[in-house]
């Protein structure tokens, strides 16, 4: 064998054993009835086949979770790319002063606990003595129970989860800002091109690649909804905040139907990669 492979194998037995065989393991999980008597007596483990993917096709349950999960990622996803392409523009424009300084503090939500942010927005979200009634208050609006309200509860969470994600994509929206050639801006203003002609001709068709990273990981991460509504709802109110993967944990760790979780999880990354080759298709098709 060629000495590179020695090199390699060590890298390649970690991720067999921690990666490819959990995988498969998760796999064929799905493809029997694992459940808590399995644990105590693995001959009580059956092979049901596709039983339990069309019993998730029939589970009222799995399609509200996939409508709240797609309802998170097409709200929350712009909203957070729009968030980040703003502060990436206003830290990199020319007249900004301590660049670092706001990168910094833009970033620090990303780094902080997730859990830890969960609690201080939902103390921000109390219905009486939250920061955010109290400033309704004060415009006259009156209080909203943002959590308890199922035509709220998911807004809440939106606006919680791109407060503090959006730094992330913002400091990739600064590393493609700056790749754009200042020639090209400066040839726009020598031509009497306005900023938002620079803006829109220039910036934006040159960031398109950085748009598609950005889509795609933002589009994963959102499709894997699980700790905001885990630490501040538990899935409600009237489960107007259940996530597929909070159900694939409940049916897990809580039910202990493995298999049935074992379904939903595969089910979850069909979806996910059926939208990333979608962004991907209408990327190419755009440029």
């Amino acid at each position: 064998m060629p000495p590179a492979f020695w090199f390699l194998a060590p890298a390649l037995g970690l991720i067999a054993v921690f990666f490819a065989l959990p995988i498969l393991a998760a796999l064929l999980l799905s493809f029997t009835d694992f459940d808590i008597y399995a644990i105590g007596d693995p001959s009580a483990l059956r092979w049901v086949g596709l039983a339990n993917y069309r019993q998730l096709l029939d589970h009222p349950l799995f399609w509200t979770a996939l409508a709240n999960t797609l309802y998170f990622v097409l709200l929350g996803g712009p909203l957070s790319v729009a968030l980040s392409l703003a502060a990436a523009l206003l830290v990199n424009a020319r007249l900004t002063c301590c660049k670092t300084l706001f990168r910094t503090v833009y970033f620090l939500p990303v780094v902080s606990t997730l859990v830890a942010v969960a609690v201080v927005w939902r103390a921000l979200y109390h219905p009486e003595a939250g920061l955010l009634n109290q400033l309704l208050g004060f415009f006259g609006i009156d209080p909203i129970d943002w959590l308890g309200d199922p035509t709220w509860a998911m807004p809440a969470i939106i606006l919680m989860a791109a407060w503090k994600n959006f730094g992330f994509n913002m400091i990739i929206f600064i590393a493609g800002l700056q790749a754009i050639p200042e020639r090209l801006y400066e040839a726009a203003r020598l031509d009497g091109a306005s900023p938002w002609a620079q803006f829109v001709h220039i910036t934006l068709p040159l960031l398109a690649p950085t748009f598609l990273f950005v889509a795609l990981m933002t589009m994963i991460g959102y499709l894997q909804l699980f700790a905001e509504p885990y630490v501040m709802t538990q899935g409600g109110p009237a489960n107007a905040t259940l996530s597929v993967v909070l159900l694939m944990y409940q049916e897990g760790f809580r039910w202990w139907n493995m298999g049935f979780a074992a379904a939903i999880a595969f089910v979850l990354f069909a979806i996910i990669l059926m939208g990333t080759l979608l962004q991907l298709r209408l990327q190419r098709r755009a440029m």
